[in-house]
């Protein structure tokens, strides 16, 4: 507030009260010659300051007399006391009557004076003083609107990260979903090639040996283990990161409660004006308390709020893209492992198949060759039956001749050599087919074994072709695909 006045800047009130006491200025007004007040009686005269002569003057004796001599000759010629008689109370001159009137009029021009100075400066100052405070009002509420403005801006920035947050959680927790319903789907490939690994150690003891659908099998289920192992570490790191993605977002929320309710006070603030009817005299409100922040470490907190949040967002953002490429990379090694077990598995159940079908073709071979050496042998049998007639036949002619013809007649003729030659001939004969008849009927014992063994052999090759391709081959045909690998 500006200092008052002191002093008139005009003499307009004092020229009144000098009217109202009768002073008036006579002169020509052009400030040349003195100014010449014209008085009334009842003012000061300029002989009341020089000793005068006094006629007819009461002295000390006479009928007015009291007797007390009080006032001596040296008084009354100042005219300080005059007589004091028993007809009149007077005690003042009239100088000094008319100089009390003149301190009387000059007092009251003068408390005139004062009080025209203390309205004029009261009404200064009143107008100063609403002036000042319609001013400092004005500031206070400019400096109460860009609070409140600031508060609504950090206020937005808030609601765009809670927002963010909330969308980065809600993807977040889809990703976990697909995580897990990887992980369920996980499973059916590891039930899948531990049935076939189980299933394939039922195979016969020929058929037991490691071939390559073993060795896939084997590297499908160290992939599906290394796999889970995986994604149980990966589940941890997203549990983890959704915990601090909530708690990021609580801290906004918070945050954000602290600007809304600060900025709907401000809002009352801005809004009140001089004729509301909730202005109340609040003395405490001028003091600090000590729980107060200062508006750098306000900002700075709002800042390092946001700046937190978006770094926890970031990560959950690189998280979701290594989860993203974990389960694509997963899902894309199974299905390349199932796909070459699969060429594998198909690749033994054809080798397999072709062996099969060979050994029935040579079991067929080897039944129609078991037939013809059963008929050789019948033939063989039959011819060495039939040889036995011829023997008797020969041998009854020999003995025929050796022992009844007579004396000369029993000679070694051309037909005793002939005869002797057939049974020779006949003999040689049984032997070598007889010979035959034993290599025919090791044979037949050869072909018998062999046809055991070709035999055993297709019923085991059956057996592993049931366990490929009708159970292995079968369950693998529910093998996932890529995209339920993926938790979609």
């Amino acid at each position: 507030m500006k200092e008052t006045p002191t002093t008139m800047p005009d003499s307009r009130e004092l020229q009144q009260a000098r009217e109202r006491l009768g002073v008036t200025k006579v002169g020509s007004g052009d400030g040349d010659e003195p100014e010449i007040l014209s008085r009334e009686c009842y003012l000061p005269k300029p002989e009341d300051e020089l000793p005068r002569e006094r006629d007819n003057e009461m002295g000390p004796l006479g009928p007015w007399a009291t007797g007390r001599v009080d006032w001596g000759p040296l008084k009354g010629l100042t005219g300080t006391r005059p007589v004091v008689d028993k007809y009149s109370v007077a005690r003042f001159s009239e100088g000094e009557w008319r100089s009390h009137n003149k301190q009387v009029l000059d007092s009251v021009v003068g408390f005139q004076h004062q009080a025209n100075l203390l309205e004029y400066n009261s009404k200064e100052g009143i107008e100063q003083t609403r002036a000042a405070t319609d001013r400092n009002q004005a500031d206070s509420t400019r400096r109460l609107k860009q609070r409140e403005q600031e508060l609504h801006r950090w206020k937005c920035e808030l609601e765009r990260a809670i927002s963010a947050s909330a969308e980065e959680i809600a993807m977040m927790q889809e990703q976990r979903r697909r995580l897990k319903q990887s992980m369920a789907v996980l499973q059916l490939p590891e039930s899948i090639a531990g049935e076939c690994l189980d299933r394939r150690t039922g195979r016969l003891d020929p058929e037991l040996v490691r071939d390559e659908v073993e060795e896939e099998l084997i590297k499908e289920m160290a992939l599906t283990a290394e796999i889970r192992e995986q994604f149980t570490r990966t589940l941890m790191d997203v549990e983890h990161q959704l915990l601090e993605d909530k708690t990021a977002k609580n801290r906004l929320e918070y945050d954000w409660s602290d600007k809304k309710q600060a900025n709907e006070i401000e809002c009352v603030n801005v809004a009140l004006n001089n004729s509301s009817n909730t202005l109340l005299f609040r003395p405490g409100a001028v003091g600090f308390p000590d729980n107060q922040s200062t508006q750098d470490h306000w900002e700075t907190f709002t800042r390092e709020t946001l700046e937190e949040s978006e770094i926890t967002r970031q990560r959950s953002v690189a998280l979701r893209g290594t989860l993203d490429a974990i389960l694509s990379d997963a899902a894309k090694n199974l299905r390349a492992q199932a796909d070459r077990l699969d060429m594998a598995l198909a690749k033994r159940i054809s080798c397999t198949e072709e062996i099969r079908t060979r050994l029935e073709n040579e079991l067929r071979g080897m039944l129609k060759r078991l037939a013809d050496i059963e008929s050789t042998i019948c033939n063989l049998k039959d011819m060495i039956r039939r040889m036995d007639i011829s023997m008797k036949k020969a041998q009854t002619r020999l003995d025929n001749r050796q022992l009844h013809r007579p004396r000369v007649e029993n000679c070694r003729d051309v037909a005793q050599y002939g005869l002797v030659d057939e049974v020779k001939s006949i003999m040689d004969s049984v032997s070598a087919l007889s010979s035959q008849l034993q290599q025919a009927e090791e044979i037949q014992s050869n072909l018998m074994m062999s046809r055991s063994n070709i035999e055993r052999e297709i019923m085991v090759k059956r057996k592993t072709l049931e366990i490929d391709r009708d159970r292995s081959k079968k369950i693998r045909s529910f093998y996932p695909s890529a995209t339920a690998l993926s938790g979609y």
